[in-house]
Formats: structure tokens, sequence, C-alpha cells
């Protein structure tokens, strides 16, 4: 079960530190069928078609947000995960539409394997589906082509990609 913005972690530490820049701890995930298609869901709140991601909350582990995070916005369960890559500097500092601002800290995994039926409508989302990478849909966010490309270097590599 989600929580609501205003009752999350995030949510309440933007309550009290106003319009100050915060730290933004959170995770996304990749997640691909037997073809090789890549899983977008496309955002509620902005209509970007994107991973499934979102904000570590308290007493969580990274993995575990990840888990959740797939599990809320897509209906799917992430049974296993690999961490790939870590976005944490300057450069990963935004304001979004609502006028706060982030510096992110997102860890990008792997879900190496899952089961379930594909949920295309929740709270979060209004559409969700596998897409070929050569293929994905618009609008599309920032973050899906980056990711992608980091996630095919960690499979040539097997080196964690930081960033």
């Amino acid at each position: 079960m989600s929580i609501s913005w205003a009752d999350s972690y995030v949510g309440q530490l933007r309550a009290l530190a106003g319009d100050r820049t915060l730290m933004f701890v959170g995770a996304r995930a990749v997640v691909r069928d037997n073809a090789a298609r890549v899983l977008l869901i496309q955002r509620s709140d902005n209509g970007q078609w994107a991973l499934p991601a979102g904000a570590m909350e308290l007493g969580e582990s990274i993995a575990d947000c990840a888990v959740r995070e797939v599990r809320e916005e897509t209906g799917l369960r992430a049974l296993r995960v690999c961490a790939f890559a870590l976005y944490t500097g300057p450069d990963f500092t935004s304001t979004n539409m609502y006028g706060h601002t982030y510096q992110v800290f997102t860890t990008a995994f792997r879900v190496e394997e899952w089961d379930g039926e594909l949920a295309r409508m929740t709270d979060e989302t209004t559409d969700a589906g596998f897409f070929h990478p050569e293929e994905l849909p618009t609008p599309l966010s920032g973050s899906v082509i980056e990711t992608l490309a980091d996630l095919d270097v960690f499979e040539q590599t097997n080196r964690l990609i930081l960033k």
C-alpha cells in the first residue's frame, strides 16, 4: 500500500525545510521481459514515460525501495535486484514542477527476476508497457536513456557505474 506524498519522509521533510535544497535518496529499476523490452511507466504527475522509481522511506533499504516502487507503479513483484549505477553528484540537482529543489542520490537496479501481472494504471501512473529500447515512447524522462546506456556499460564491464 502506498502512502501519500505529504505523509512520506520527503514530503514531511519538505514541509519542515521550506524552499531549501534537500537531498533526495531514491531508487529506479530496469525491468526487462524475455524479448529484452524495457518496462516504462507513464507518470500521472507530468505525463512523462519513465522507469519505475521513487524515494526511499525511513526504515527500508535502497533495494527494498526499488522493489516497493516496482510493485506500487506496475503491480509486478521484483524478486531479485542488482545495483548497477549510483547517480550522486551536483549534476543531479534539479527543481521539479512544484518548485522544489533536490540533489538526488539515486541507485539504479536491474530487476533480475520478477513475476506478476502488469497493472497499466495505478495511483501514480496512467499507463505502463514494455518497449524495445530503439522504440521508446514520448515524452520520455531524461533519466531513461542515460540509465539504459549505463546498464549496457555495466553488463559489458561488470563494474558499478558511479556518477
